[in-house]
């Protein structure tokens, strides 16, 4: 199944305080977003790879072995704003968006939503929820919420080029700004989200301490 590869790295970095994009942060050498790069690169399925990014800082910081795969996108204001401009340059039916900060993406949950894209519409990376969650209304828990229904959203998020361009541009017209890209697809389609679970390692670079 062919597909295109969003990824996603625009962002500041802000919270790292770097004084620029964590993305380009070195781990063992390796810049956070070659290493997130680095699956869909390799992956003959994997027809193009828009990177929303900076142009001047991914040409400076990365080496760029895709053979010809990569084209460079504009970020925007907001990551939703940053999907929306690298979907526009999406020449393949199906695409997987993926956070650029998210280095660790493992090849057996890349092949997992794969598999599940070549008949379902829309397919999202998930992993069980391990805290007990309790719902807040002012300062007092009112209600503990089962923790058996409640997994956490992670990328890659993946769907047919068609319907999540429809509804990223309905959520631009209504001025509607999505947790998440599925969840566009649960506002504005009837289509279902099928699941794949994935691992606890394909965890997002936000804080220093996310890299200890």
């Amino acid at each position: 199944m062919e597909y295109a590869a969003v990824i996603v790295a625009a962002g500041s970095g802000a919270r790292m305080n770097l004084g620029y994009n964590k993305v380009y942060y070195k781990i063992n050498g390796v810049p956070i977003l070659q290493m997130a790069m680095s699956l869909f690169i390799w992956d003959e399925d994997c027809k193009q790879i828009v990177v929303v990014t900076d142009n001047n800082d991914y040409r400076t910081h990365i080496k760029d072995n895709a053979k010809g795969k990569v084209v460079i996108a504009k970020g925007g204001e907001t990551r939703q704003e940053s999907v929306a401009n690298g979907l526009e340059a999406v020449i393949c039916d199906k695409v997987m968006i993926h956070d650029g900060a998210r280095p660790y993406l493992d090849e057996e949950t890349l092949m997992a939503v794969k598999r599940e894209l070549e008949s379902e519409e829309a397919v999202c990376v998930m992993v069980p929820c391990t805290d007990t969650i309790k719902k807040v209304e002012g300062e007092y828990i009112v209600e503990t919420i089962p923790r058996n229904t409640l997994m956490a959203a992670q990328t890659p998020q993946a769907f047919s080029t068609e319907l999540i361009r429809t509804c990223m541009k309905r959520a631009q017209d209504d001025h509607y700004v999505g947790t998440d890209d599925c969840s566009l697809v649960e506002k504005y389609s009837a289509a279902k989200i099928k699941i794949v679970e994935g691992s606890f390692e394909n965890k997002k670079i936000t804080t220093m301490e996310d890299l200890k």
